[in-house]
């Protein structure tokens, strides 16, 4: 490891025990709406799984992983399942034989409904994955194919119930609302299609228009037609209804769980706690100290192959921006701020740090402020992008 860069790996004060982040930046095809690092292909390359594998080695033996025991593994993309199950579980038993993980960590294999088989997720079961993520988005041929999804309903549900059969005991389903041409009556078919599945976890999140993707095109044109305010508020609320009545518990804005399969990997995100990411684009947080890698494939690839460190820039916060940075993230979470953890990380807490800004948003009845938590009210949650921008 570079010096410039071992120097800043410092434990700090508090810290959470540390996940691990995988990225696969291939896609069978790539989505209208889509602004992350992924590329169509049909055929992914060998020779990124064994760039990977590089890394996974290299980061295995540096001194701030030697020095910790990771509680998660999470596998993401892109769509890691368009590698074969073969491919995928010799990757996983890698970071599981290089790592040092806790006997329960939370394995997760982010997969799309048309990639996955039994025969390859019952490999990836044997392999150590316990947690499979579905990117669904939603049960209806029609919006899928405006969403430019390459799955249909029928590849949706046949995953779900190959997941079942491949041994799967804690499945994920992302689904998507406020999409064009959708309306409330839509979205509760989708979630009573999700629920009859008795997934352990649904992740409903709102369309969000990014720019520089075909949808964010359209809407420039004012050639794309969304959901208006009202009905896309609709979505919101029946989201809460339905899945409260089918008992799962809302923990976070956008993610819902049955007691006790809250996704411990996003979680340690949100409380900005310390995670190592690999492969192209991914993001790493060490103690405080956040730097990425270059984003292209083919790049990460090249250099690895070259004996370099695939590096694109880094960044080490102030105490203070760090302390903001992570009040925003945990805001995210029902369960809020808690004083203690901020004060033990960083010396600090939102009323001393803050002060009068949370007296406006509590007499807006946007917050709640007890002696020992920062937390939105049910008011607030609608507008928490308003409320957390208060507060960066």
């Amino acid at each position: 490891m570079p010096e410039a860069i071992s120097t800043v790996f410092t434990p700090a004060s508090g810290e959470e025990v540390p996940g691990l982040y995988l990225h696969i930046p291939f896609c069978k095809s790539r989505c209208a709406y889509c602004s992350f690092n992924s590329h169509a292909c049909q055929s992914p390359p060998a020779a990124y799984l064994a760039a990977l594998a590089s890394q996974i080695r290299y980061w295995a033996d540096q001194q701030w992983c030697r020095e910790r025991v990771f509680a998660t593994l999470f596998i993401g993309g892109g769509t890691p399942t368009i590698y074969g199950g073969d491919e995928l579980a010799e990757l996983v038993r890698l970071c599981l034989t290089s790592f040092r993980f806790t006997e329960d960590a939370e394995i997760t294999v982010e997969g799309n409904p048309n990639t996955v088989t039994v025969e390859a997720l019952t490999t990836l079961r044997r392999a150590g994955v316990n947690r499979l993520s579905l990117g669904v988005q939603a049960f209806s041929d029609r919006l899928l194919g405006a969403l430019g999804r390459s799955h249909t309903k029928g590849e949706a549900c046949a995953a779900i119930k190959a997941a079942r059969k491949g041994g799967f005991t804690n499945i994920n389903l992302d689904l998507m609302y406020g999409l064009p041409g959708q309306s409330a009556t839509d979205w509760r078919e989708s979630l009573d299609q999700a629920l009859a599945f008795g997934p352990e976890h649904l992740a409903c999140y709102e369309l969000t228009i990014e720019e520089d993707t075909p949808f964010g095109r359209l809407v420039e044109k004012g050639a794309l037609i969304l959901p208006e305010e009202e009905e896309a508020m609709a979505m919101a609320a029946l989201t809460h209804d339905l899945l409260a009545q089918a008992g799962l518990q809302r923990y976070e804005i956008s993610n819902y769980a049955m007691p006790g399969k809250e996704c411990r990997h996003n979680l340690n995100y949100w409380r900005n706690g310390s995670y190592l990411g690999l492969g192209a684009g991914a993001v790493s947080c060490l103690s405080g100290f956040r730097f990425g890698t270059v984003r292209e494939p083919g790049e990460f690839t090249g250099l690895v192959q070259k004996g370099e460190l695939p590096l694109a820039e880094g960044e080490c916060l102030p105490l203070a921006a760090r302390f903001r940075e992570s009040v925003v993230m945990e805001l995210r979470m029902l369960d809020g701020v808690s004083f203690a953890r901020m004060q033990r990380r960083f010396g600090l807490t939102p009323p001393g740090y803050y002060g009068n800004i949370l007296d406006e948003l509590q007499a807006q009845g946007l917050i709640v402020v007890t002696q020992d938590s920062l937390r939105l009210t049910e008011a607030g949650l609608p507008v928490a992008n308003q409320v957390l921008a208060r507060l960066v």
